[in-house]
């Protein structure tokens, strides 16, 4: 219905010739930010809205009191069953924050949420068995969660910005709310928080559509194919500026593995894409200091590098 809707627009309100790298790019924008914005929308309110009947102590008791590095793990298998991009994911990491669970934790759901769920895992059990799906699936995990416990060992939590739109929503009795309060609470808190993320949005996901329409698959399998040492590095920096989520970006995996790029840099190269993406950190710019986005980039970025070669290697 949605795609169908934006193809109007594209080619029938704007006039855009079907096929063209304008259209590519205008039709990805018009397409990911009505997806992005109703998936804002509807999680945001969702997860607000449950939040009123947990109070703050059950939700930081399951992530954080039950042993050195189980929140960790769990925070990681819990980013698995939610299929969202990068920039749907972040509602939850800034409602674990504001729960008071450790932030090394909440990095750990960031990371998984939208590198592994269970479409990239049906999609690469289409595309190239079940070896390549659980290869990608474990390395998924565990670059979640070395880098969340990695995080969390650098007390950076100076570096987060107060970003709760109700100090003293967590305070609220839980028992003391009626069902109107609890979704006046949901609408409110959702409405905020689409107010303070919207440009950067609209931002990121049109520096996204750009590069999707104009960067042709060619291109990368030129310079980041065959068994050249820099294939992995340069796949990564590549899939950075791109925007998408597991279930967009595996069509352009089956390409480049098709050009000849190896396994475990077509791998790292969609890990970057869905893992760190450029409208993530746009994002997360209002949460957080340049510092601490440096600081995730680099070791999701180093762990996604050292599983690229990994691969290389092993296949």
């Amino acid at each position: 219905m949605v795609k169908f809707f934006v193809d109007w627009i594209t080619y029938q309100l704007l006039s855009i010739k079907p096929g063209t790298l304008l259209a590519e790019a205008v039709n990805f924008f018009i397409y990911d930010t009505i997806k992005i914005f109703l998936l804002l929308v509807v999680i945001i309110f969702v997860v607000s809205f449950i939040r009123t009947f947990l109070p703050r102590e059950r939700i930081k008791s399951i992530l954080s009191r039950r042993g050195k590095y189980t929140g960790n793990v769990i925070a990681s298998l819990f980013g698995i069953i939610t299929p969202f991009c990068t920039c749907s994911a972040i509602p939850l990491f800034l409602g674990f924050l504001e729960a008071g669970i450790p932030l090394g934790v909440t990095f750990s759901f960031l990371v998984s949420s939208p590198m592994i769920n269970e479409i990239a895992l049906v999609m690469l059990l289409g595309l190239f068995g079940w070896k390549i799906a659980l290869l990608y699936i474990i390395s998924g995990l565990f670059i979640a969660i070395i880098s969340g416990i990695i995080i969390g060992k650098l007390k950076v939590e100076k570096l987060v910005y107060d970003f709760s739109a109700n100090k003293n929503s967590n305070q609220i009795g839980v028992p003391m709310l009626s069902w109107k309060q609890r979704f006046n609470f949901a609408k409110n808190y959702t409405i905020n928080i689409v107010k303070k993320v919207w440009l950067y949005i609209l931002l990121g996901v049109g520096v996204g559509a750009w590069i999707h329409g104009y960067i042709p698959s060619e291109l990368i399998a030129q310079y980041a194919g065959g068994d050249k040492w820099y294939s992995v590095p340069l796949a990564v920096l590549i899939g950075i500026p791109l925007y998408s989520n597991a279930a967009g970006i595996m069509p352009l995996v089956g390409v480049l593995t098709e050009k000849g790029i190896s396994m475990g840099t077509t791998l790292a190269f969609m890990m970057a894409v869905t893992g760190l993406s450029l409208p993530e950190f746009l994002i997360l710019k209002k949460v957080m200091k340049v510092k601490l986005i440096l600081i995730f980039a680099g070791i999701v970025g180093l762990g996604i590098i050292f599983t690229g070669y990994l691969f290389n290697f092993i296949l």
